[in-house]
């Protein structure tokens, strides 16, 4: 698969290709048994035709050029593999925009048939994995902000021996290995690279490679080690400017509104709308901070809209199954992340809008009219929309802003400062003013290192959602053993 392969993919032996077609029709022939047969499509399945898709769009360029294949056997996994697609497709449940799919898979042949431009062809492969999720939404994000910790030990136990230590694909076990392994840090390919991608081929592995899978690490572990290899491209020096960038554009936040956006996209597609350099620092930051992406409450929100607008189509196309999935899905992925600082904000609203919820998804167990589930989505739409305002940190009040932060300087600059004259009185009282001096350098030295303490957190540092609870935590008990040192 092109996530492990370099920019220009050796040709793989007779009998390699061979397994490799071997794999794939046997692992069809099992799924298209199984998937009749299920009333709801499995997460496995429909994930392997996102990585499908996911492979034409990226790997199609390699195969065909200026109209004409450039290889045989590329051109030929092209083919096959979108047969596969409309195959797979075919035997999912029924569901109001399975027709859709069909007709843009058909498309997505024909292009390929016909030779088209790789532009051409990855975006239809792109739109038509972005509409697969949306007819069959599948968990494709972790359900918490990965570990990377975790990831940097699992890739030391388990990747660095081939991928290097700095994911340079030149580790002690590479020599001889055909192909050799990839170099995470090779940004060309990086930037084509999705999270989810990587995640998808630690799971499964990839044939025709010495890649094995680790479906036996537990999905966290599996996306912590996605995450920690997808950061070797995109040097923690940006993940400063890439903070500044994330905190003040409303359409980066907007891009990413949960993590599910953030691991399916691709640098190269947000390099396109805001350019190269912001996208690798805006990269840089949030995998490694991807706290960030579940802290912002009204992506989250947003994400509950899409889902609740998905869940009336269904409904109104007669999917009833359809619109009861989304709907739970709106409250469950969207709305519950924020339940905790909507009560802490408005624990009224948050009631009313769990209410309204409730009765939609009532609304649609019972078959009511369409009209009357309009109402209820009608509903639930206002009360985001008041949501969105008490929680958005611009649109707090000024004034309790203002309050707040001025009360925790007073009470500390009060404090330091009894500190200090009680200091300044002792030296005094024993005559020992020549000491003065020390006094007054310390409490100008500490207002200086204050202000550098700022401006250090500020433009070099990245720290945000857990990482800022864990710094707080840890600079509370190094002020109580100061303190306490102090006292003694």
């Amino acid at each position: 698969m092109h996530l492990f392969h370099g920019p220009v993919r050796p040709r793989m032996s007779a009998v390699g290709k061979a397994c490799r077609y071997t794999f794939v029709l046997l692992l069809s022939a099992i799924l298209s048994q199984i998937a009749p047969n299920q009333a709801i499509a499995s997460d496995t399945e429909v994930q392997t035709v996102w990585r499908l898709l996911d492979y034409i769009a990226v790997d199609y360029a390699g195969a065909v050029s200026g109209g004409r294949v450039s290889s045989e056997a590329e051109y030929a996994e092209m083919v096959e593999f979108a047969g596969q697609v409309e195959t797979r497709l075919g035997s999912l449940p029924e569901k109001s925009g399975k027709a859709d799919l069909l007709r843009q898979t058909r498309a997505l042949r024909t292009a390929i048939s016909a030779k088209a431009p790789p532009a051409e062809v990855a975006a239809q492969s792109k739109a038509l994995a972005s509409a697969l999720l949306a007819a069959y939404p599948v968990p494709l994000a972790p359900t918490a902000p990965p570990d990377l910790a975790r990831g940097a030990a699992l890739y030391a136990q388990n990747c660095a021996s081939c991928h290097g230590a700095t994911g340079d694909g030149h580790g002690p076990g590479s020599v001889g290995l055909d192909p050799p392994p990839i170099a995470f840090s090779d940004n060309v390919r990086a930037d084509q690279r999705s999270l989810f991608g990587l995640y998808q081929v630690i799971t499964q592995g990839l044939d025709g490679t010495v890649m094995a899978g680790f479906d036996s690490l537990s999905d966290e572990d599996r996306w912590a080690l996605a995450f920690y290899a997808g950061t070797f491209a995109y040097p923690a020096s940006e993940t400063g400017r890439g903070q500044r960038l994330w905190r003040h554009d409303a359409s980066l936040r907007q891009r990413y509104p949960n993590l599910a956006a953030f691991v399916g996209a691709t640098p190269a597609s947000l390099a396109a709308e805001i350019g190269a350099g912001k996208a690798d620092a805006v990269t840089a930051y949030l995998r490694r901070h991807s706290d960030s992406v579940t802290a912002h409450a009204n992506g989250s929100l947003a994400l509950t809209r899409e889902r609740l607008e998905a869940s009336l189509k269904a409904y109104a196309a007669g999917n009833r199954q359809a619109a009861t999935d989304l709907a739970l899905s709106a409250y469950l992925d969207g709305f519950e992340p924020v339940e905790p600082m909507l009560a802490a904000r408005d624990p009224e609203l948050m009631a009313r809008i769990e209410q309204a919820m409730g009765a939609l998804r009532a609304a649609i167990a019972k078959a009511r009219p369409l009209a009357e589930v309009q109402a209820a989505n009608q509903e639930l739409g206002s009360l985001f929309g008041e949501a969105e305002a008490a929680l958005a940190p611009e649109k707090a009040s000024s004034a309790s802003s203002f309050a707040g932060a001025f009360g925790v300087l007073l009470r500390e600059g009060l404090e330091a400062l009894l500190i200090v004259i009680a200091m300044i009185a002792f030296l005094r009282k024993t005559e020992r003013t020549e000491m003065l001096g020390f006094v007054h350098g310390g409490w100008v030295a500490a207002l200086a290192a204050g202000v550098a303490s700022w401006f250090i957190a500020t433009y070099f540092i990245g720290i945000s959602g857990a990482s800022r609870e864990l710094t707080e935590g840890f600079g509370s008990l190094f002020a109580a053993i100061i303190l306490l040192t102090v006292g003694i």
